[in-house]
């Protein structure tokens, strides 16, 4: 289900052929709202991704969609790689997407954007008795299409027109043109945008800038920074702290670094390095604090990352343990060497950004550093927000957005898209190399082929069904082998500084597991109810809960970090012993309820009560004789 973060602020002004964040644009015309997808954190495009636009179009269609002059905005939306949609001209073109299949870009034409298309490649002309059921939505059947382009082949997305080429659909091509044009029965084009002819709308006016967007919306942008303005001084004053600003180099924090400094005359700039970050940031970093004449303290994590994933295995989605060895350590060491009594820190969190930052507050305190209270003067503001700001103030941002980066962060994160690591080689090859190679010699070791590298399965522990469905199209085989008995257990307990969601611990046992021998035996209803589904055992007591995953991962997410830490504990010693029982029924002895009994090795059934007893009295446990 897609979840609305925020109002969707997008809107043109036809007069003045701007995006406005608003009803009214400073020339006073009233603007039109254009229905973008959710979340709607919309952000200007560059000319990188100008480029790309126009390269994607023209290669598929034979024509570049984006005319020399045009101020285009881009809008991510939902899709199971990246994708944004394309406006301009105060319609939304179409989206261009990443599709990990043929691990390259494909631009999706709406009828808007198709319009601007024709003349080129990839068109059907159907028959005028077709043409009034495809407007209603109808697919294209093959007997109907009088003519094709002969380039089409199956996959390919394409254009309909009407025997007079005017536009009335879009779609993908269920079928080559050559068998299209032999009028086989079944379906030619499935219909993605239908709709009645209509003239291409002409906007030849002069030549827009972002500094014509930033005038458009000036009222707007003086509204959004004296709120901004009131609120920092508003927890200035209550705080009664040292103030200090979170910069990481991306855009919301450069944006709340000019706020701050606008509102305040002393504080310090802080910059947590994770030792993953791109060369440009670091740069970026100490040139605006040496611009700005602001005190910039900073910690590294130096090569942490590269001295534990050997121990922990690559990071994914549902266990980042690099946040926590690399974020977390640093922003704790920040705060610890420079503040003794505790800091008011701003930092650059918006709610657009994901669903749990939809549901942060304003103000909070760090789970993590008790010292450190956190605020967010942006919370409300969209991307294009903060971009026109920037735009106005005349910073010095990233260079990297400029490289067709959207986010700026660590360069290897399992969040990121496989498009932004198709980009990351060509902008960074020596990075990327370093972790193919890893990746690869770990895929190797785990019986994995190299396309669980190449299409960037790496990233989950346990594929989403999207992605999986890609895999199993493919042939991809996605489950590690376990080969070998683990020889040790790696640790890291604390709060997921770059994801909100309270306590976990992530560990691994540094080799892939048979979860089905672990999951027979049943002795993980030591901690709770347990169920195993897709290359995972989930074990869940109420508000507490362990994954163990087929990789030899294992997160734990519990109510604080003592808590936690027991938890994961506990799961470690369970996993020993059902990979390593003998079957010696010592443990049958603990258990009142009856709940265990020997088939070789110890069984647990559902009347366990979760004491441990049986744990604390198994020498595998106790004394690791046959570990």
């Amino acid at each position: 289900m897609t979840h609305y973060l925020g109002e969707l602020l997008l809107y043109w002004c036809p007069s003045c052929n701007l995006p406005v964040l608003g009803e009214t644009c400073a020339c006073t015309a009233s603007t039109k709202k254009i229905e973008i997808t959710p979340p709607g954190d919309i952000r200007p495009a560059f000319k990188y991704d100008i480029d790309l636009i126009n390269r994607t179009t023209e290669r598929q269609f034979g024509v570049k969609l984006i005319p020399e002059g045009k101020l285009v905005v881009l809008n991510k939306a939902p899709y199971e790689d990246r994708m944004d949609e394309v406006v301009f001209d105060g319609a939304i073109m179409g989206s261009i997407r990443f599709e990990l299949e043929k691990m390259e870009w494909v631009f999706i034409p709406r009828l808007e954007g198709a319009r601007l298309l024709t003349g080129g490649r990839k068109w059907v002309i159907v028959d005028e008795g077709a043409v009034d059921f495809i407007i209603k939505g109808a697919s294209v059947l093959a007997p109907g299409v009088n003519d094709a382009d002969i380039s089409i082949i199956e996959g390919d997305e394409v254009i309909v027109l009407t025997p007079h080429k005017e536009v009335i659909a879009t779609g993908r091509a269920r079928m080559s043109a050559e068998r299209m044009l032999t009028h086989e029965k079944g379906i030619a084009v499935k219909t993605r945008w239908n709709g009645k002819p209509v003239p291409v709308e002409q906007h030849t006016g002069q030549k827009r800038t972002w500094d014509d967007a930033v005038a458009a919306n000036m009222h707007i942008l003086k509204k959004f920074e004296e709120k901004a303005h009131s609120f920092i001084k508003n927890v200035i004053k209550t705080s009664n702290r040292p103030v200090s600003v979170s910069y990481s180099g991306g855009k919301d924090s450069l944006a709340t670094l000019l706020l701050v400094r606008d509102a305040v005359p002393d504080f310090d700039i802080l910059f947590a390095d994770t030792g993953l970050e791109f060369q440009e940031t670091i740069d970026n970093v100490k040139q605006i604090a040496q611009e700005l004449s602001l005190p910039l303290r900073s910690h590294s994590s130096g090569d942490s990352f590269w001295q534990s994933i050997d121990n922990f295995g690559p990071p994914t989605v549902e266990a980042r343990w690099c946040c926590k060895v690399c974020k977390l350590g640093a922003i704790a060491q920040l705060i610890e060497n420079n503040y003794e009594d505790g800091c008011l820190t701003f930092i650059g969190q918006r709610k657009y950004e994901s669903e749990i930052r939809a549901n942060s507050e304003h103000i909070w305190r760090n789970p993590w550093v008790g010292n450190q209270i956190g605020a967010t003067p942006i919370q409300n503001w969209t991307a294009l927000h903060v971009w026109l700001y920037l735009f106005w103030k005349k910073a010095k941002y990233n260079p990297l957005y400029e490289e067709g980066f959207d986010r700026i962060g660590c360069w290897l994160c399992p969040s990121a898209s496989m498009a932004d690591f198709s980009r990351l080689a060509e902008v960074h090859h020596e990075l990327s190399e370093k972790l193919e190679r890893y990746l690869r010699e770990y895929a190797a070791r785990s019986g994995l082929p190299d396309a669980w590298v190449t299409y960037g399965f790496w990233r989950w522990q346990v594929l989403p069904k999207s992605i999986r469905s890609i895999a199993e199209k493919m042939g991809i085989d996605t489950v590690p082998k376990p080969e070998k008995k683990p020889v040790h257990f790696a640790m890291t307990v604390g709060y997921r500084p770059c994801k909100a969601g309270g306590i976990t611990a992530e560990g691994s046992f540094g080799t892939s597991l048979n979860l089905p021998e672990v999951s027979e035996t049943g002795l993980l209803r030591v901690i709770g109810s347990t169920n195993s589904i897709d290359g995972v055992i989930l074990t869940q007591r109420g508000e507490e809960n362990v994954h163990v995953y087929a990789s030899g991962t294992v997160v734990a997410r519990g109510r604080d970090e003592k808590n936690t830490r027991q938890l994961i504990e506990l799961a470690e010693k369970t996993i020993w012993r059902a990979l390593s029982c003998t079957g010696c029924g010592v443990c049958v002895g603990q258990c009142k309820e009856r709940a265990i009994s020997i088939n070789g090795t110890a069984r647990i059934n559902e009347r366990c009560t979760h004491c441990g007893k049986c744990i604390r009295a198994c020498p595998v446990v106790k004394f690791g004789s046959v570990i």
